[in-house]
Order: C-alpha cells, then sequence, then structure tokens
C-alpha cells in the first residue's frame, strides 16, 4: 500500500514539472449543464490535463500542458457559448455586471406593474384594470425579446454547444406563450395570457439575481476576507506621517498602527506595543499582546495600543493573501458527491422538455382545451429547476470551505473536504501533535564502565556526550533534535563537523566524525543499545523519567556509550479535543515511533485505548491501511516528515501549521498553529458541510419531483411556477448560508 502511494506520487509529481494551472472567470452559465458543457468540452482538447468548472463560484480550472496558452482555452469557451476572463479580472467583472443587472431588473419590473395592476383587478372579479390587448403585446414584446433576450443567447449557445440548459426551458415556455397570445389576439379573440410570458421572465430575472448577489457577498469568503485589508495605512516618509493607499506600501517602509485599526500589511514591530486579534488566521478569537521584535499579519484588528511597524510582506506576498489564494483554489474544485449531480443535470432539460410535451398532448386530449394544454405545458417547463440541483453541493463547500478557514483550517481543496466529513476514526502522532513538541533532557546516563572504554575514549563525560549528539542532530528536524541542539547552544558548545550524514526516517542519524569514527544518534535500537529493556530493572534507572520519557541513544563504532530520557508535556488542549472527538463517536488512536511505555502514558492522560509505540513511518502506514481495509475512514493529524506516510495511507489527514513541510504537502488540510483543537473542528466542520449538501440535494430532487407534477395536472399556473423556481434556488443557497453562521468552541 504504501508503494503504491509513493508511485502515484511520483506520478504525479512528474505530470506537475509539464503541465501549469489556469483559472478563469466564468459568465453566461444558468445552471449545472452549462458548467458540465465547458467540462467536457475542455477535457476533449489535446494538451489539456484537466478541467473543473465549478457553477457556484463561476470558476474554471484548467491544467493543461505548455502547447496550449490561456488565449487558446478561452477561445474554446467561447465557442461553448460562455465568456471566459482572467481570474484576476473577476471582481471588475462582478460589479459591472451586478450595477447592470440591477437597473435591468428594476425596469423589467416597472414594465410588468400594468400586468400586475389587471390581474389584482381579475382577482376582485374586474377586468377593467387590465390594458388594452394592444398595449400588453407592446410591452410583452419589449419583455420578451428585449429583456428576456438573455434566455434566448444563452439558449443558442447551450444547443450550439451540444447541450441544452435552463435558459432553453424559460425560453421556449415564455416563446409559446406569446406566440399563441399573438396568435389568438390576431384571430380577434380576447383572452390572451402575455401576462403569464411578461411575469415568467420578471421572476426568473429577480432569482437569478438574487441567486448572483447571494453567491458573491453572502456565499463567497472571500471577499470578506479581503475586506479585512484597510484602503489606506499611515506610513513614515521623510520623517512625516502620510496616508497613501496600501497598494503603494513597499517591503521596508515603516507604518502606523493604532486603536481599532487594521494591520495593513504583514511586518515587525519596531516601536511600542499593542494588543491584536488574529482569528482570521488562527480560527482562535483571543488577543496577542505584541511588541518590539514581534510579527505582526495582514488583517489582525488592533484591539488596545499603538505602535509602529516594518513592513516585511505587501500585497499578495501576505499571509493573508495566502489564505485567500488557498481558498479560492480550493473552492475551484469540486466533490465527489457532486457527480450525481452533473449526471442529472446532464440529461434533465431534454427530459423536463420531453415531460412538457407528453403533458401537452394528454391535456389537450383529456381537456380539448390548447390554451388550457399550453398553460400546464408551459408551467411543466418553468418550474423545473436544475440550477437548484447544480447548486446544492457547490454552494455548501463554498460555504463549508470559507469556515473552515475562519477557524483555522485550510483544505486543499473540495474532495478532502469532503472525506474529512466521512472519518470515524482519528489517528495522532504523538510528538509534537498532542504533546507540544518541545521536549527537554531530563535525564542522561554513560555507559563508561565497559562500553564507554571499549569505544577506547578517554575523558569521555556529559559535554562530550552533548557535543557528538547535538552536531549529529544539527542535520536533523525533528523535536527531539530540536532539545539537544538548543542544550548545546546554551551551554555554548562548538560543533564538530560530520561527513556522510544518512538519516533513517523514525530511527534516528548517523555520521562520521573525526577523530572518533562512526557515531549513531536515534532510539536505542538504532544506536547499537537494542536491549535497553533490560537496564530498567537497574538501580541507575529506577527514577520515573526514564520509564515515561522518550529515549535517544548514542554510539560511537557500533558501541552505545549514552542515552537520554527528554521529557515533554501534553498540550493543554488535547484532552478536551479528545473528549469533543469520543463525543462525536469518533474512535481515537495514537501511532508513535516512542517508547511504548512513553505512549501508554499520554494515552492514560488523555484517555484514549488504543496507542501503539515503537512504529516505523512504514508501519503506521500500514495499519492506517489495515483499518481502512476493514472499513474504516480514517483521519490522520500528524507534525514531521515520519507522519507523512501514514498521511498518505490515510482517507483525510491534517498537518498541524508548526510542522514539516513535508506533512504540509501530504496533507489534505492545514491545521493554522500549533493547537490540534483545528483538528476536531475540521472533522466537524466536514460533517456538517457533507450534511448541508444532502439536504441540498434531497430539497432540489423533491422540489423537481413534486414541481413537475403539481403543474402537470394544472394546479399551478406558469406565473407561480416561475416565482416557486426562483425561490428553490434561492433556498438552496439560504440552506448553504446556515454553515457561514457556525462558530464552533471546544467549551
Amino acid at each position: 500500500m504504501t508503494n503504491l502511494a509513493s508511485d502515484n506520487f511520483k506520478k504525479q509529481t512528474q505530470l506537475q514539472e509539464h503541465t501549469q494551472e489556469s483559472n478563469f472567470a466564468i459568465s453566461g452559465m444558468s445552471c449545472a449543464a452549462c458548467a458540465a458543457r465547458i467540462e467536457k468540452v475542455l477535457n476533449k482538447k489535446a494538451g489539456v490535463a484537466s478541467a473543473t468548472v465549478n457553477f457556484a463560484a463561476e470558476t474554471a480550472k484548467v491544467r493543461h500542458d505548455d502547447s496550449v496558452s490561456d488565449e487558446q482555452i478561452r477561445a474554446w469557451i467561447a465557442k461553448a457559448g460562455f465568456d471566459a476572463k482572467p481570474l484576476s479580472e473577476k471582481s471588475v467583472v462582478a460589479e459591472h455586471d451586478e450595477h447592470g443587472g440591477l437597473w435591468r431588473l428594476v425596469l423589467l419590473w416597472l414594465l410588468s406593474v400594468p400586468f400586475w395592476v389587471g390581474m389584482l383587478g381579475m382577482m376582485a372579479g374586474s377586468h377593467a384594470l387590465m390594458p388594452p390587448i394592444w398595449l400588453q403585446f407592446v410591452l410583452a414584446s419589449i419583455v420578451q425579446f428585449g429583456f428576456g433576450w438573455v434566455f434566448y443567447k444563452g439558449a443558442t449557445a447551450s444547443i450550439r454547444g451540444g447541450l441544452a440548459n435552463m435558459d432553453v426551458l424559460v425560453a421556449l415556455g415564455t416563446s409559446a406563450i406569446w406566440a399563441y397570445s399573438t396568435y389568438v389576439w390576431q384571430q380577434g379573440e380576447a383572452h390572451v395570457y402575455f401576462e403569464a410570458s411578461v411575469m415568467v421572465i420578471a421572476f426568473v430575472s429577480l432569482g437569478k439575481f438574487l441567486e448572483m448577489r447571494t453567491k458573491k457577498h453572502s456565499l463567497n469568503s472571500l471577499t470578506l476576507l479581503l475586506d479585512l485589508i484597510p484602503k489606506h495605512a499611515k506610513i513614515k516618509r521623510d520623517g512625516a506621517w502620510q496616508e497613501v493607499s496600501v497598494d503603494s506600501v513597499q517591503a521596508g517602509d515603516v507604518l502606523l498602527g493604532r486603536t481599532g485599526d487594521s494591520v495593513a500589511v504583514d511586518g515587525v514591530v519596531t516601536f511600542g506595543s499593542g494588543m491584536l486579534d488574529e482569528a482570521h488566521l488562527t480560527g482562535e478569537s483571543r488577543v496577542l499582546t505584541k511588541s518590539v521584535g514581534d510579527v505582526v499579519l495582514a488583517g489582525s484588528v488592533i484591539s488596545d495600543g499603538s505602535f509602529e511597524y516594518q513592513a516585511r510582506a505587501t500585497g499578495q506576498d501576505t499571509a493573508l493573501a495566502d489564505v485567500v489564494s488557498a481558498l479560492n483554489e480550493a473552492q475551484g474544485t469540486k466533490a465527489n458527491i457532486a457527480r450525481l449531480a452533473d449526471k442529472v443535470a446532464a440529461v434533465f432539460v431534454p427530459a423536463v422538455v420531453a415531460i412538457a410535451l407528453i403533458t401537452f398532448a394528454v391535456n389537450f386530449w383529456w381537456l380539448g382545451a390548447f390554451d388550457e394544454a399550453l398553460l400546464r405545458a408551459v408551467a411543466v417547463l418553468v418550474i423545473a429547476c436544475p440550477c437548484a440541483l447544480g447548486l446544492a453541493t457547490p454552494a455548501a463547500i463554498m460555504a463549508g470551505m470559507g469556515t473552515a478557514a475562519r477557524h483555522g483550517v485550510r483544505f486543499k481543496d473540495a474532495p478532502s473536504l469532503e472525506a474529512a466529513g466521512h472519518v470515524d476514526t482519528m489517528v495522532f502522532d504523538k510528538t509534537g501533535t498532542l504533546t507540544h513538541g518541545k521536549p527537554q533532557i531530563s535525564a542522561v546516563h554513560l555507559f563508561a564502565d565497559d562500553l564507554a572504554k571499549s569505544a577506547n575514549l578517554s575523558n569521555f563525560n556529559e559535554t562530550l556526550a552533548l557535543t557528538l549528539t547535538a552536531s549529529l542532530e544539527q542535520h536533523a528536524s525533528h523535536p527531539l533534535a530540536k532539545a539537544f541542539t538548543q542544550a548545546a547552544s546554551e551551554q555554548n558548545l562548538a560543533l564538530f563537523e560530520v561527513t556522510d550524514v544518512q538519516s533513517v526516517i523514525g530511527k534516528g542519524l548517523s555520521g562520521v566524525i573525526e577523530p572518533f569514527g562512526l557515531i549513531k544518534v536515534g532510539v536505542p535500537e538504532f544506536a547499537d543499545l537494542p536491549d535497553f529493556d533490560a537496564y530498567l530493572g537497574n538501580e541507575a534507572f529506577a527514577q520515573p523519567q526514564w520509564r515515561f520519557a522518550s529515549l535517544v541513544a548514542l554510539s560511537i563504532n557500533g558501541k552505545a556509550v549514552a542515552v537520554y530520557a527528554l521529557t515533554d508535556t501534553i498540550k493543554p488542549t488535547s484532552e478536551r479535543v479528545v473528549s469533543k472527538l469520543k463525543e462525536d463517536g469518533i474512535e481515537v488512536v495514537i501511532l508513535s515511533g516512542d517508547h511504548q511505555a512513553v505512549v501508554d502514558d499520554v494515552a492514560g492522560k488523555l484517555g484514549i485505548s488504543k496507542a501503539l509505540g515503537r512504529l516505523s513511518p512504514r508501519d503506521k502506514a500500514e495499519f492506517i491501511s489495515q483499518l481502512q481495509a476493514d472499513g474504516r475512514q480514517v483521519a490522520m493529524t500528524g507534525d514531521g516528515v515520519n507522519d507523512a506516510p501514514a498521511m498518505a495511507a490515510a482517507a483525510a489527514s491534517f498537518a498541524v501549521g508548526a510542522g514539516s513541510d513535508v506533512a504540509r504537502h501530504t496533507a489534505s488540510a492545514e491545521l493554522v498553529g500549533e493547537s490540534i483543537t483545528h483538528a476536531y473542528y475540521a472533522q466537524k466542520i466536514a460533517r456538517l458541510t457533507l450534511k448541508n449538501i444532502k439536504q441540498n440535494l434531497f430539497f432540489a430532487f423533491i422540489y423537481n419531483a413534486i414541481g413537475i407534477v403539481v403543474a402537470a395536472v394544472g394546479l399551478l399556473n406558469p406565473m407561480i411556477a416561475a416565482a416557486a423556481m426562483a425561490a428553490s434556488s434561492i433556498s438552496v443557497l439560504s440552506n448553504a448560508l446556515r454553515l457561514k453562521r457556525v462558530r464552533l468552541q471546544l467549551d
């Protein structure tokens, strides 16, 4: 299993070396079928490795080789009937579209007022308030071919591209009503239905506008994050404070931060102090004291104090910009659960058109009334809503990703969030994950009487042992290694030069130090001390720290000369996190490379019943693979290089923010900060998101199933059907927005 994961990783790496990724803002999509069409077109093109289109986010992510340019991709999308622009232009385009859309909507509803007045009069039993038929025809024609032109344009483009979308349903339905009403008017009949075509277009347009507003302002967390950055900042130039645009701030500039301000760029405090809230990055709403030498992050709110800080990173180089970029990329991906909706959307519109034709034929045969049969068929066309189906998954994913980011969890993509939502077993590494990962040397024992002598060493003492150990450990990044290098630094020890350094992940290091020879540092069995447990009965090892400590041995030329006991403390949040996970029905397991007694001690204090020690990285990965083979859905949380194979084997994996680059690269989500509280948040938010998706899909399927039947038997006229269709999309978005209100806390 581990070899397979390694092979897949190598293939992905090789593929990435020859591909690049382009992101576009897509306009003109009216339902999930449009997104599916663009994906289908792009994925068929030579040079395109993969293409994913997010209907809710209105974005496309295309991975392609060097033979394909962004202009070529935009041309392919345009040929499919849609418009694509670089994602960087999206905000400008959206502002323009929203402003123009609002005015079009206002004018459309003003033109519909005469029909509203007439319909209210008819409800009161009077036809006198209905405009004359010629005026109805004029107003309806303006609406049909002016404001409704967008539906004709979208329908034509979709059909030309080889699919039928929501625009086809609206264009067909309203055109049929307008054409029939025009025909009977010309035949001298007074019973026309121009108000139906007008109100259908008005309600559908209102629904699409509200949908656009919701997706842009409420659903999308990117806007909220970007709003944290102030537009202007006070900077010191020529000895005086000047207010300038944040965009003009450069690295090295000195800025002023005051109570109530937001930090404009990433920097370091050079004068003064203040209290800052970094919840937008860490997910922890606690105020931190910042003074000279401390780092401040863009978007942090200054709750009290005043200080000067020097800019270190600006614009796209800030930590907040990195969060926005990662979130933007993640929201553009597609969860596996969305595939069902995509399959339905691909055949939805043709199926609805067929049902509408059958509805017309059956009702015309049964009732003998052409106009009533037509109205029922149009109601079927209008009430059917592929939009709700298409929005069900991506809307919840966008909201869930944003909520996770606010809680200090950065999911890499939608499948990662989905996998985390199914987790029933949470595996933790011990050192640096459940514990602080800052062990201290609590005891040392030198084998001076026999082993040291056999190594032909004279004057061997603790100082020399520490110097040798630290000299080798400086080439490692494990928390235990840092304990030795820190201790050597505190004693001002001059470290030796080491050659031929070899690292065995999960075991230790070896290298050559002249004039001593081959040096090994690591777990006892690696450093030539395979039977250390036998020593624990000796008086020299009777103290508790030897039984409940991490052990590191030092050997010279195959002979163990020293062994260290290192103790670490459990993070204060670990016990509460484990308790909350167990309350949610999640089994908690510890897998560690440390001594079994140490692992058992930590497990006992945290109330964890299953804890295994002395495991190599391969052992951890194989254990997780076996759990999953038994039907468990496993998430691995760790922070080190030796956790990476286990993370790769797990269905979901979380990297503690202070961990190694390898762990963060392998993990499906990165936890900001050192607390594992975010691991609890990650699975909880993922579960809530999956639940929300299932609710949305259920509602969308039930709405369409019931709505089509009700319309087919004549219980809904086209106007009510259009209003219901608009409401269905808004209801799905509103349900997804409930995720934005989630506020998780351990207590």
